[in-house]
């Protein structure tokens, strides 16, 4: 375990790189609703966009553990970085082509290079401290995502028009592409020590009893998937990034379809809830809150949301997604250092499990696209209480299995 040292630069560089995340992720928000008016695509095709962004999870997850542990945390968030850039290059060329296949290739490569970063970041900033307080960490960090997300929708705006059209995207992309690039170069370098979990350095004696029973224990496995509780983990995490995008990614979309005035305004909502969440742990954990706790508390609050959402009447049920945000909001902090607990020399590998669950963002989502062309907008937000249900499991039982 890494010792309690002042990591205030490190995390400062941590949610400058969180930020791009969600910012890179909250372009979807947009480009959905432009691309069904510019390329008559319906929400099925046009959620498939963001479904392609997350399939990569699932296919690069483990070989990006691998290169985190071949050249480290730095030079794979700095290779991210300029698979970012790449991606957008590809996006400038689809938007000039109008090729909605294009654009589904381009989110594919977007969701790549968020795969390796996200690989190098989360585990980072999971073992950068004492384990009981991740999910602090990680909520400052979630801060940074979630209110990046509709910072891109605003920037793409401002740049290219308020009604522009796909055609009108390359000078924005352009700045972007730009940006990631220094990103890379920064990451090189960024003042980002090396650090390992508990139990994961084994070429050298374990200097606590914590670091000597974790050991022991990861070392009487001979695969990761003989850990119950980060499989479990994994599927969590299925389930959660599914339901989060939904909110996050559905709003704008959501609001046209009710016909409320100024539709891109309501993209503020979830991630300002979000936010709420987010402060709320910084404050309460580990001091007033154990991470289990939080995470059980959330998610009541989003099956009441989702329940709220599906039930109420017009503005009312835009708003109520909010209540879904608060929910997830500590979901991400706790499923981290709870499902990552007890790896020991497994840890980079736990990590690419847990990146792979990521993939619930694309198949959630994608079958929301399919339950709103057939049951409506509303309705559609259905989908969100069986994954909310099964985290319930996760939160009460899943993570103590052994």
């Amino acid at each position: 375990m890494s010792e309690n040292k002042n990591y205030l630069v490190p995390i400062t560089f941590l949610g400058l790189l969180f930020f791009s995340c969600g910012f890179a992720l909250g372009i979807n928000s947009l480009l959905v609703p432009v691309l069904q008016e510019s390329l008559s695509v319906p929400s099925a095709g046009a959620y498939l966009l963001i479904g392609a962004t997350f399939i990569p999870f699932l296919i690069f997850g483990y070989p990006a553990g691998q290169l985190v542990k071949l050249i480290g945390y730095k030079r794979t968030i700095a290779v991210a970085f300029l698979m970012f850039a790449i991606s957008f290059g590809i996006l400038i060329f689809s938007a000039k082509q109008e090729s909605f296949v294009l654009f589904l290739v381009a989110s594919f490569c977007c969701g790549t290079a968020n795969a390796f970063l996200q690989t190098a970041i989360n585990p980072y900033i999971t073992i950068l401290g004492p384990i009981d307080s991740a999910a602090k960490r990680i909520s400052i960090m979630g801060i940074c995502n979630k209110l990046a997300w509709p910072v891109s929708p605003l920037f793409i705006t401002l740049v290219a028009g308020e009604h522009f059209t796909i055609t009108q995207l390359d000078k924005p992309f352009y700045i972007i592409i730009a940006m990631f690039l220094g990103l890379g170069v920064l990451s090189l370098m960024a003042p980002l020590p090396e650090v390992k979990a508990a139990g994961e350095d084994e070429s050298e004696e374990s200097t606590s009893a914590e670091d000597a029973q974790v050991s022991q224990y990861a070392n009487s496995k001979t695969s990761i998937f003989q850990f119950p509780h980060l499989m479990l983990g994994a599927l969590a995490i299925f389930f959660y990034v599914g339901a989060e995008t939904i909110s996050l990614a559905t709003l704008i979309d959501y609001a046209k379809a009710l016909g409320l005035d100024n539709a891109n305004n309501y993209s503020w909502i979830t991630p300002l809830c979000i936010s709420v969440g987010y402060v709320a742990g910084i404050i309460l954990i580990p001091k007033y809150l154990s991470q289990t706790r939080a995470l059980q508390i959330c998610t009541g609050i989003a099956i009441v949301g989702t329940l709220c959402v599906v039930l109420l009447p017009g503005k009312l049920s835009v708003f109520s997604i909010g209540i879904i945000a608060v929910g997830c909001s500590l979901m991400w902090p706790a499923f981290w250092p709870l499902s990552m607990q007890d790896l020991g020399k497994f840890t980079k590998s736990g990590s690419s499990i847990l990146t792979m669950g990521l993939i619930g963002g694309a198949a959630v989502t994608l079958l929301y696209g399919v339950f709103k062309d057939h049951f409506g907008p509303q309705n559609a937000y259905w989908i969100c209480l069986p994954c909310f249900l099964y985290i319930a499991f996760f939160a009460f039982k899943g993570h103590k299995l052994r």
